[in-house]
């Protein structure tokens, strides 16, 4: 919580881009450039984030201190303005970050290639290296406060002090799609939103109809990244905390289940993409903004 509502936001020098994509529709890119890069990092943030996350801008901060470009890639819809199709992004879709990885590759064929998936978008980060398998353009990744099996982390945010997070986030969502859709939509019907009140109800009457899923359980199965994993062939760190509010202690991958080239780095604090530091409130520091940087430049 301190990290994301006490943090004090952090002033980037950050380059728009908009994007066409084969379908129609478009995303927005957030460039934070720096002279004579060591490589380019992409950066898929986490439900309803952005580039004004507070965990985005630390972490483009961080990387262009360490000599890295870096460019996030705004969800469609997450920029502030409303995308063109009826369809948005979900935990499973990796089709636009795939897009937006092979246009890099051609933009920037002399520079090392490198993303970061921080919730949501470390499970669309790991899904999309599961598919690549040897053929990855990307140096390496990391992947934070991942909820690797959906299911159980839309349980987790249903119960106990979790559902404080799951109030926040279904709220967000349902403000943003009400703006879109407004009443009288055939797939998302926004009256309806006062009845679900978690996210299995929400994914079951919205994400799944919206995305082609015939059901909530299955929108759930084949987007959950934790049954991907061993097809991972790109040099892979995961970083999780085990009081992740979001995710059940089950849910964490065992080490058995990840092939050599995926690291779990599993600490017992750290909540949800917080990895805080240091003494508060005065001298706070953010533990991610450390170790990934730290391991990109060892993989280079």
């Amino acid at each position: 919580m301190w990290a994301a509502l006490v943090r004090r936001r952090i002033a980037l020098d950050i380059a728009p881009e908009r994007i066409e994509l084969p379908d129609g529709d478009f995303v927005d890119l957030a460039w934070h450039r720096v002279a004579s890069p060591r490589g380019l990092v992409l950066l898929l943030h986490g439900l309803e984030g952005g580039i004004e996350s507070p965990y985005i801008r630390g972490q483009l901060s961080a990387l262009g201190a360490a000599g890295f470009s870096s460019v996030v890639l705004q969800f469609r819809g997450c920029s502030g303005e409303a995308n063109r199709l009826h369809r948005n992004y979900h935990s499973g879709e990796t089709g636009d970050p795939r897009f937006i990885v092979e246009l890099l590759g051609k933009r920037e064929p002399a520079l090392p290639l490198f993303a970061v998936g921080y919730s949501l978008g470390g499970n669309v980060l790991l899904k999309l290296l599961a598919e690549y398998g040897e053929a990855s353009p990307l140096r390496a990744a990391v992947a934070v406060s991942v909820p690797f099996d959906l299911a159980a982390c839309a349980t987790k945010l249903a119960s106990g002090f979790s559902r404080v997070y799951q109030s926040h986030l279904l709220r967000r969502l349902k403000t943003r799609l009400r703006g879109k859709y407004g009443k009288g939509h055939a797939v998302v019907d926004v009256d309806l939103f006062g009845q679900l009140r978690d996210f299995h109800a929400f994914d079951h009457h919205v994400t799944a109809p919206l995305h082609g899923f015939a059901s909530g359980a299955e929108y759930y199965q084949r987007s959950s990244c934790r049954q991907y994993l061993p097809a991972i062939r790109t040099s892979t760190l995961l970083i999780h905390a085990r009081n992740d509010p979001f995710v059940a202690i089950d849910s964490i991958p065992a080490t058995k289940e990840l092939p050599p080239q995926v690291r779990l780095e599993l600490t017992s604090q750290g909540g949800h993409v917080g990895f805080v530091t240091g003494l508060l409130p005065l001298h706070a520091g953010y533990w991610l903004e450390q170790r990934i940087p730290q391991f990109f430049l060892g993989a280079l």
